[in-house]
């Protein structure tokens, strides 16, 4: 009923978006052409219209009812309209216009349109399903302490309500009174005897748990229809990234474990070599402005220079608009930032929020040091800690670093290394253009999300900083 629920919303919007582009093209378009469209040639530019506004929406996600905050379906549709709109104007309007054509209906009376449309149908069908479809009753099982897990579903409780969790493998027994997620251990080998409580709710959370106690939970609650969210492991990131074949009368899974093809690198530098250089050509007013504001801030250097690791752990030099005091760090100890540093400065804080001290980060691109989308090179230290604690992190080391990535669009600042490494294996694992495209796209969604830049919390920069005293 969900699906036919978003696919109905879906086709209502597209519809409306339609009709709105029908009445601009044919009032302030078509008649301006020395040859305007007939009946067939509206057709045909409408229907390319709709593919391109179902391309874009499955890029940027809009369409996908209770799984984003109504904000956030606001914005990925409004940025989808506005590009649609752009790309319609250049592949249609420019092509078919021999004389010159106003991009004002199109990138301004369209967009405008489509976002207040885009505004109301948001907030109507997201309210709507909620109504319809209430928060999943969720039972958790995992190995190790549920807290966390717990914490990630709770900032879905429009979608998501864990009733009560299993912590396997551990002797002893307790719970919690009525209210509260109620906890109970239970020895490794006897996991059969909570089947029965995966009857009891809307769905199973699949936590850390052994291999095979997974794959016997797995089977149960497919064999009864049960639905099922798993945590996955490095081994199922590999393996769902597999190609099938059928030389023999047996499935065989393959996984060529080679990183990128030389084509497919040939492909992404020279992309990155264009990308670069318009956006150095597009930045460069945001350069002399930031330049200014932090040298008459505090007259310190405007950059930040530091040593980061990136493709086959080569050291590189990474550049940054420098938004801490200066000698942030001058006992040469890793201290993570935390979301109120006192360190950061006040032009800091804005760049920092925006993402704007990165923009030098085009220049290491144009170099070769990194691509535009890739892991996030980490500081050798980090490598060093991470890699100690999860020898798996070097296999994100197979392709360069990158400005943005997989794990900075789905993550946080502050994810766990493990979660980080898990969204970066997934991209080099399933790497194609459409997929560095669709990176792109989404980032600009990233700089207006609030949990995407906060920092470490005061716990975790400790941490940090306690382990690089030690190292």
């Amino acid at each position: 009923m969900r699906h036919l629920y978003r696919l109905i919303c879906g086709a209502v919007l597209i519809g409306l978006e339609a009709l709105v582009f029908i009445i601009i093209w044919l009032k302030l378009y078509n008649p301006y052409f020395r040859n305007p469209y007939v009946l067939r040639g509206n057709y045909f530019v409408t229907v390319i219209y709709i593919l391109l506004s179902v391309l874009f929406n499955r890029i940027y996600g809009g369409l996908k009812l209770g799984y984003y905050k109504t904000f956030n379906i606001i914005f990925s549709l409004s940025v989808t309209a506005l590009i649609t709109n752009i790309v319609t104007y250049v592949a249609v309007v420019i092509p078919a216009a021999t004389l010159y054509v106003s991009p004002v209906p199109a990138v301004i009376y369209m967009t405008a349109l489509d976002i207040a449309i885009v505004i109301v149908w948001s907030v109507i069908t997201n309210n709507l399903f909620h109504r319809l479809f209430p928060p999943q009753k969720l039972l958790l099982i995992s190995e190790v302490g549920t807290a966390e897990f717990e914490a990630k579903f709770a900032q879905r409780t429009d979608r998501y309500e864990i009733i009560k969790s299993i912590i396997i493998n551990e002797g002893g027994d307790g719970s919690k009174g009525s209210g509260y997620v109620m906890s109970h251990r239970a020895p490794e080998e006897d996991i059969s005897r909570y089947f029965g409580e995966c009857h009891r709710y809307d769905g199973v959370v699949i936590g850390d748990i052994p291999s095979g106690q997974r794959n016997d939970l797995l089977k149960y609650c497919y064999s009864h229809g049960i639905r099922t969210y798993t945590i996955p492991k490095i081994t199922d990131v590999i393996l769902k990234s597999s190609e099938t074949m059928h030389v023999f009368d047996t499935p065989i899974y393959l996984n060529r474990n080679k990183g990128l093809s030389f084509e497919q690198e040939f492909v992404k530098r020279a992309g990155d070599i264009i990308l670069s250089l318009i956006g150095l050509i597009i930045a460069s007013p945001f350069f002399l402005v930031i330049a200014i504001a932090i040298k008459c801030e505090d007259h310190g250097p405007v950059f930040f220079k530091q040593d980061r690791c990136t493709k086959d752990g080569k050291v590189f030099e990474i550049l940054k608009f420098r938004s801490m005091i200066v000698n942030a760090e001058q006992s040469g100890i890793t201290v993570p930032a935390t979301e109120k540093d006192p360190r950061i400065t006040k032009v800091g804080s804005v760049i920092r929020a925006t993402r704007l001290d990165e923009l030098p980060q085009l220049i290491n691109i144009l170099k070769g040091d990194m691509s535009v989308v890739g892991p996030r090179p980490e500081r050798i230290e980090h490598v060093r800690q991470y890699t100690e604690e999860i020898p798996e992190f070097a296999y994100r080391m197979t392709v360069k670093g990158g400005l943005t990535g997989y794990a900075q669009v789905y993550g946080k600042y502050n994810t766990s290394a493990y979660d980080k490494l898990k969204l970066d294996l997934m991209y080099i694992a399933n790497y194609s253009i459409l997929l560095d495209l669709e990176i792109i796209v989404r980032t600009i969604q990233v700089l207006f999300t609030k949990e995407s830049t906060e920092g470490f919390d005061e716990t975790k920069s400790r941490e940090m900083t306690e382990h690089s005293k030690q190292s």
